[in-house]
């Protein structure tokens, strides 16, 4: 064999072991992700299983329409309509249940269907290429309505994260200073301080459920971690499961990181201060400099102006 056929074989062979390789690493990834939604549906039985018997009763037609959607949504064709960066949105929002997932799905298609009709109505519409921009707008404007005030809604609740954080962070440190393992404490945050960390208190509130339910404390804090996109969350999270794996003192590693949050906050604050003073710069001379050029100068202007009449007189 030439130096030429035992090149080309030899790159016929990584081609075939990178193939392999790829097809092992996709089959895992299927394996797992697969293995995460059938716990996922076995914790739901479970909690479906936990209920009263109450829940037994015949169901209004809102929560079978509601089942209904929910069932239809988790087809691929619906996890296409209702994708994943939807349901982190939702998520984040914190209505990512079948009841949110239903009546995002539902405005959706109502504004996609309802936006062109009053637009057309509304419009004059002289061609059939006017007719047909006019519905590619109000169904494209419609279709996304829901997202766009989706993500209002969650920066918001991102912000507000943000600042429940040192406050959550102080309230962890204080609690294990007196004794309490970290269940405790954060079932005592859970429970007793709702109405100071109303966002967070409801994420710790699912990350419990979901930890009785048979997960481990770092799968059931997976979501509380990763949901909102903050690292400081992130890593809050992190250093609960390793206190909950391995125990220790964190008072001290608390403190620090509470502090260190807030000399972050102060910088951002004070960065979002000085873009506003750059911004109500603009406004100033706009309106502030003719009325004080009025108020000044005013008396002058007309002096001057009464002068040079009388000269032209």
């Amino acid at each position: 064999m030439t130096l030429q056929s035992l090149t080309i074989l030899g790159l016929l062979l990584l081609s075939l072991i990178a193939l392999f390789g790829g097809v092992f690493l996709l089959a895992q990834s299927w394996r797992r992700s697969r293995s995460a939604r059938i716990l996922d549906q076995l914790i739901e039985q479970q909690e479906r299983a936990a209920k009263p018997a109450d829940d037994a009763a015949p169901l209004h037609w809102r929560e079978r329409l509601i089942a209904a959607c929910s069932s239809w949504l988790e087809t691929p064709l619906g996890r296409q309509l209702v994708a994943e960066d939807d349901r982190q949105l939702l998520d984040q929002c914190g209505v990512n249940d079948n009841q949110g997932k239903t009546l995002f799905f539902i405005a959706r298609l109502t504004l996609g269907a309802l936006l062109p009709v009053l637009l057309w109505l509304l419009a004059p519409v002289s061609s059939s290429a006017m007719l047909l921009a006019i519905a590619f707008c109000g169904l494209a404007a419609g279709y996304m309505s829901p997202k766009w005030f989706m993500l209002k809604v969650a920066a918001a609740r991102r912000r507000k994260v943000a600042e429940e954080l040192p406050l959550f962070i102080d309230l962890l440190r204080l609690l294990q200073g007196v004794g309490l393992s970290i269940d405790q404490s954060l079932h005592v945050v859970q429970n007793e301080f709702f109405n100071a960390l109303p966002i967070l208190s409801k994420e710790l509130e699912i990350a419990s459920r979901q930890y009785m339910n048979g997960r481990t404390r770092e799968q059931s804090l997976k979501r509380f971690s990763s949901v909102f996109d903050n690292q400081e969350l992130h890593a809050t999270a992190r250093l609960i499961v390793q206190v909950a794996q391995y125990g220790g003192a964190v008072q001290e590693p608390l403190k620090q990181f509470g502090e260190r949050i807030r000399e972050s906050r102060k910088l951002y604050l004070k960065e979002k201060v000085g873009k506003l003073t750059v911004k109500m710069t603009s406004v100033m001379v706009l309106t502030l400099l003719p009325s004080l050029l009025i108020i000044t100068g005013g008396s002058g202007f007309l002096a001057i102006i009464r002068a040079l009449s009388k000269i032209g007189g």
